[in-house]
């Protein structure tokens, strides 16, 4: 999945965290939900202006970041 489309980055919101569609929802916010326990359900009844593509973008997205640190040059 691409994310890209689907997380934004603006310097002036959220300390410029990446944003789940420009909403003041971060990616590690609903990471942080997941790795809590929280269901894909339990979120989108919580934040009903969330998708189940958001969460899956939010995931695409970190597994993404995570890639790309692991195969840094010196990494």
């Amino acid at each position: 999945m691409d994310a890209a489309p689907l997380i934004t980055i603006e310097p002036g919101k959220r300390g410029g965290k990446p944003c789940i569609r420009g909403l003041r929802i971060t990616v590690y916010d609903v990471l942080e939900y997941l790795a809590g326990g929280m269901t894909e359900d339990r979120i989108l009844a919580d934040f009903p202006e969330l998708t189940l593509e958001d969460i899956r973008a939010c995931l695409a997205f970190a597994a993404d970041r995570e890639r790309r640190f692991v195969t840094a040059p010196g990494g």
